[in-house]
């Protein structure tokens, strides 16, 4: 549990040589058509262990309201890799500055319900830290302990007919439920960083 940046970055780097998945430029063809997009998995240090940063969208926004998920968004026009848009997204939900984050990898683009191609791009950031949300996008940001996300306990899944993939769900933190693709990305990320 207790894994230093360059392992962590070592481990997304030979799960993305095992995939071949290098991001906005990687060819997928049924998922070509939809929109590109990015999120953020921001990881910080907090008192001597790893924790992943979440947000929590406001009832305001145009989809997936009052859902926990990571800051993020659509591809903007010239943006040409995923980190440059989750950077970006970051730095307007949050207030995250660009050069704050050690961007140590991504994981394998994810095609959501909502029509979008989502990558995770990881990166570390300073912490304890200072935060400017959006206040139309973003109602609270957290942070949950990667030891408890790892912990299989705390999480459960059920399949719906008609999808590949079964709901992930974990049990309330902190009076947040995480779920849906961003307990995916989650999961997937302590895949590679345990399973590798």
């Amino acid at each position: 549990m207790n894994l230093t940046e360059d392992e962590i970055a070592v481990r997304l780097r030979e799960a993305q040589q095992s995939t071949k998945a290098d991001g906005y430029a990687e060819s997928d063809a049924p998922v070509d058509s939809l929109k590109r997009a990015a999120v953020l998995v921001p990881l910080l240090r907090h008192e001597d262990e790893w924790h992943i940063l979440y947000t929590r969208r406001t009832d305001r926004v145009e989809s997936h309201k009052g859902q926990v998920s990571f800051p993020g968004g659509a591809c903007d026009e010239g943006e040409t890799t995923p980190e440059q848009t989750a950077l970006r997204e970051a730095n307007e939900e949050i207030g995250l500055r660009p050069g704050d984050v050690r961007i140590l990898g991504w994981l394998n683009p994810m095609a959501t319900i909502s029509s979008f191609r989502v990558t995770p791009v990881v990166g570390v950031i300073p912490w304890p830290a200072v935060f400017h949300p959006a206040q139309a996008e973003v109602a609270r940001v957290f942070t949950i302990p990667l030891k408890w996300l790892a912990e299989r306990s705390n999480r459960w899944e059920f399949h719906m007919p008609g999808q590949k993939h079964g709901v992930i769900v974990y049990h309330p933190y902190d009076g947040e439920t995480l779920w849906g693709a961003t307990a995916r990305m989650t999961v997937e990320f302590l895949e590679i960083l345990f399973h590798s």
